[in-house]
């Protein structure tokens, strides 16, 4: 069976996250202690105990839903359910996971750039006054219009129906109110989010990603991922360093990378994290497209 794996963006962790998976599986433990080994810093403990606090941060977060989309790859894999994967995709921190399952690098590897992405991020975020809003029900032309008009940016297309916007706070306010009064979509919702990613606010960070990938070997992966910059397959290491670059301050075009994966004849996808919002995206997408979201013992 073609099957496909999705692994999850920042906002859909909590804490507890993958203890049932750490309790029935002796190699997700393992998984857990290389994780705070690599990352010197007890990982799993945050994991499972908190604080919500500590676990948003975004340098702790980001390495907590990496290590969580693989620990489900495990139970997958001795559950005899992984089947022939075809394609790795995931949205935002998401599309690293998908890279390091995918052969781009390795586990630790992936690990130490997913905190340091965080950590750059987190320092954009504090350095400026930043937020984002979903847009509900309405069309892509009138999200553009909005965003010309009150000079933000669309950071995410996820599914039909679903565009988030980011940019400075005082102007996603100003672009929030318009949208309620005018009534051109079905819900306009304020999100709690650090600061405005996948927007120009974050280029400090993406300045000094480029320089910390720089230093890392990226090797051409063994199955297809999609870059969440254009929703193209992509393949060509020196190509992929550049994507997850400017990833960090593009669209993130999800609904394009997914469309893109079901083009490979994809029998079954597989959501590899918490939250089930990734699943939920598809079934927006195309309702016809098989996916099961797997976080916990109980999904499987």
């Amino acid at each position: 069976m073609k099957t496909a794996l999705l692994f999850s963006g920042q906002g859909a962790q909590s804490v507890g996250m993958a203890k049932t998976l750490y309790d029935n599986y002796a190699s997700v433990k393992e998984l857990f202690n290389r994780a705070d080994d690599a990352l010197g810093m007890k990982l799993s403990s945050v994991c499972f105990e908190g604080p919500a606090s500590e676990l948003t941060k975004t340098d702790v977060c980001q390495p907590a839903l990496f290590l969580h989309g693989f620990a489900v790859v495990q139970v997958l894999k001795e559950r005899g359910m992984l089947g022939d994967v075809v394609a790795a995709l995931g949205l935002s921190l998401g599309e690293l996971t998908a890279h390091a399952f995918a052969g781009t690098y390795d586990f630790e590897t992936g690990l130490r750039i997913v905190q340091e992405r965080g950590r750059l991020m987190q320092l954009a975020c504090d350095a400026t006054d930043g937020s984002m809003a979903s847009l509900i029900g309405g069309s892509l032309e009138k999200a553009q219009e909005y965003c010309r008009e009150f000079d933000v940016e669309i950071s995410n297309l996820n599914c039909p129906g679903q565009i988030v916007i980011s940019g400075e706070t005082a102007k996603i306010g100003k672009a929030v109110e318009a949208a309620k009064e005018r009534k051109e979509f079905k819900m306009v919702v304020p999100l709690k989010v650090a600061g405005a990613y996948h927007s120009r606010l974050m280029e400090p960070a993406k300045v000094e990603f480029e320089k910390f990938l720089a230093g890392i070997e990226f090797r051409k992966p063994n199955i297809a991922v999609f870059t969440n910059v254009t929703g193209e397959l992509v393949s060509d290491p020196d190509t992929i360093r550049k994507m997850l670059v400017s990833q960090v301050v593009s669209t993130v075009r999800w609904e394009d990378c997914v469309r893109n994966a079901a083009k490979l004849n994809v029998e079954q996808f597989y959501e590899c994290g918490p939250g089930g919002i990734l699943g939920g995206t598809l079934k927006r997408i195309d309702k016809e497209l098989p996916v099961k979201s797997l976080a916990e013992v109980q999904d499987f």
